[in-house]
């Protein structure tokens, strides 16, 4: 009598650690964009106590998502980085202001490293132009404006953002974009600083667009497998 065998083949182990690992990361992703939307609502709300409160918790549960889906850990440091930055800015005051921009300055050296790694695409000459050429002359039309003590810090900060954001080019479309937000993000807060004309709940605007630019860099750079591998 013949022994029949079955054609199924075992479950293989990879497919178990996959389902434990996309759990636990859609758990995280659904955490982060939670707390965007309540943070983002409570700016124009002016509801203070929910605004101080979710502010520090974005970037550690966006970081902890990144090392979940497996992403690159200096990665996860650039996030954390910014929520040392978000949390000295929230504080108020010279000091914590340079502090806090120094923190998001480690945040891009983080991401410099990464697009030196994993960064395949040649970033064309007239883009590169046009981001110097947008450096030098949004400092150039700020400085006169900037208290005399943050010229120097703000456009040495703005020169690391711009090379960030010229790195992030090399990473795809997605990082490219958060790059670009990134500069939009941080040119807001100087045209405050200056005290130029602000659009309706400035603060609203540039957490969106910082927040955009934190998820595009950390999803572009979670999905490319040179970065993972870094």
């Amino acid at each position: 009598m013949s022994v029949e065998h079955s054609t199924a083949s075992p479950a293989s182990p990879a497919a178990p650690r996959a389902v434990r690992r996309t759990r636990p990361a859609t758990v995280l992703l659904a955490a982060f964009a939670a707390l965007a939307a309540i943070h983002l609502a409570a700016l124009p709300a002016g509801a203070a106590t929910a605004e101080h409160l979710t502010k520090p918790a974005l970037m550690p549960v966006l970081a902890a998502y990144v090392l979940t889906r497996g992403g690159p850990r200096p990665l996860a440091a650039a996030l954390l980085f910014g929520c040392g930055g978000d949390t000295l800015l929230q504080i108020g005051g010279d000091i914590a202001f340079l502090a806090g921009m120094g923190s998001f300055a480690a945040g891009h050296v983080c991401y410099l490293l990464l697009f030196a790694k994993g960064g395949a695409r040649r970033v064309p000459t007239v883009v590169a132009a046009g981001y110097g050429i947008g450096w030098l002359g949004t400092v150039a039309l700020l400085w006169p404006d900037l208290p005399a003590d943050m010229r120097a810090p703000v456009a040495g900060y703005s020169l690391l953002l711009t090379g960030m954001a010229l790195g992030a080019l090399r990473a795809g479309p997605l990082a490219a974009a958060g790059g670009a937000l990134f500069v939009l993000s941080d040119t807001l807060i100087a045209t405050g600083i200056a005290e130029w004309p602000q659009a309706p709940v400035p603060q609203f605007w540039i957490m969106l667009t910082y927040l955009g630019a934190q998820y595009a860099l950390a999803a572009a750079l979670t999905r490319a497998p040179a970065a993972s591998a870094a």
